[in-house]
């Protein structure tokens, strides 16, 4: 069976995980690496055994002939990115948000299946076996769902110059919110009917109009509600700064260190954030005096696959879909609606009303 050429836009973080992912895959062929600066495509070139690299994203899409784009930049950028892609005949991997805007992502889901093109949206969490479990655990708790969630981040240095760079074009509540959105969809398998949201400007460090802290508030039409919150800066406390906890009639489950102690990782280490460790079940069932008649359970997590683990197994998704042993329809469905909850939590921040979804 030949091999998928692709193409990997963005060195950074994520794209150098991605291109190990298709170094290692049998089903890829990596032909070039694409970065603005040409540091982070020489070194991940060199470590790789010499890929091509390039510049230029339109002068490697002609040049490289791929037949996949695995697009991993700051989010201003992926829907000119894809649009080029799609339009070249390539399928499409890309780092969420899908675009800036719901109609944009939109255009790009509609785009690919009139060319019959694959694209996959980059849901980590998705590929986490812990966090499968997580939302499996959730589904077991009965209606409604009260889901609580959070990525505080206090960076600095490099962290607090990658997080504005993010903020030029998206806010925290955006930018991650769409990973813990989506589960939640997914734990409730209900439809989002409204959203409210709340944020301050920490920092005069920001582009005119931009916040760097947000929570927001979704309601399901089963009657489940959610919170996510998310803060960036070297303001950001480190108290509380990871919440991922569910509780239904059932009982609840959260992810929690199994000693309770504080978390060993600082709340900048963002992969700290999707790392388990230990689940947590508790039963509310109890006898005739009111006291529980089941022990919490633990649930070991510690062998869960590291960062570039998963992105392999994202891979092998964006493979399986190519090779057709993957739908993708409805998980860009499921893309589009926690992107639209989202980008409703931004708009109700800033006019200060609740958004009806219809």
């Amino acid at each position: 069976m030949s091999k998928t050429r692709v193409l990997v836009i963005g060195c950074g973080n994520m794209g150098a995980s991605h291109a190990r992912a298709y170094q290692a895959l049998d089903a890829f062929e990596l032909v070039g690496l694409v970065s603005r600066g040409p540091a982070s495509r020489e070194a991940l070139s060199e470590e790789l055994g010499g890929v091509p690299t390039f510049g230029d994203a339109t002068q490697a899409i002609a040049e490289a002939r791929p037949d996949a784009v695995s697009i991993n930049t700051y989010p201003d950028t992926h829907y000119d990115l894809c649009r080029a892609a799609l339009e070249a005949g390539c399928h499409v991997f890309i780092e969420k948000p899908l675009a800036e805007t719901y109609e944009q992502a939109q255009e790009l889901v509609q785009l690919a299946a009139s060319k019959g093109l694959k694209m996959v949206v980059g849901y980590i969490l998705r590929v986490h076996p812990a966090w499968t479990r997580f939302t499996e655990l959730a589904q077991t708790l009965g209606k409604p769902l009260v889901m609580r969630m959070n990525l505080n981040q206090q960076s600095r240095g490099k962290d607090w110059s990658t997080h504005k760079a993010l903020m030029d074009s998206i806010s925290p509540i955006v930018d991650c919110g769409v990973h813990y959105v989506d589960v939640m969809c997914q734990m409730t398998g209900a439809r989002p009917v409204r959203v409210s949201a709340i944020g301050a400007r920490l920092t005069e460090e920001l582009k005119p109009g931009m916040y760097n802290y947000g929570q927001l508030q979704v309601t399901f039409d089963d009657g489940s509600v959610g919170w996510y919150e998310a803060g960036w800066g070297p303001m950001m406390s480190e108290v509380a700064y990871f919440v991922k906890d569910v509780v239904g009639p059932n009982g609840c489950v959260s992810i929690v260190d199994r000693g309770g102690s504080e978390r060993a990782a600082d709340s900048s280490d963002v992969d700290a954030h999707t790392k388990t460790n230990t689940l947590r079940l508790h039963h509310q069932a109890r006898d005739e005096n009111d006291e529980f008649v089941q022990a919490d359970e633990w649930i070991d997590t510690t062998d869960e696959p590291d960062h570039d683990g998963l992105c392999l197994r994202e891979q092998e998704v964006f493979a399986a879909a190519i090779a057709g042993e993957f739908d993708p329809a409805q998980h860009l469905q499921d893309a589009l609606s926690s992107m639209r909850i989202v980008l409703a939590a931004d708009e109700s921040f800033r006019t200060g009303r609740t958004v009806e979804l219809g």
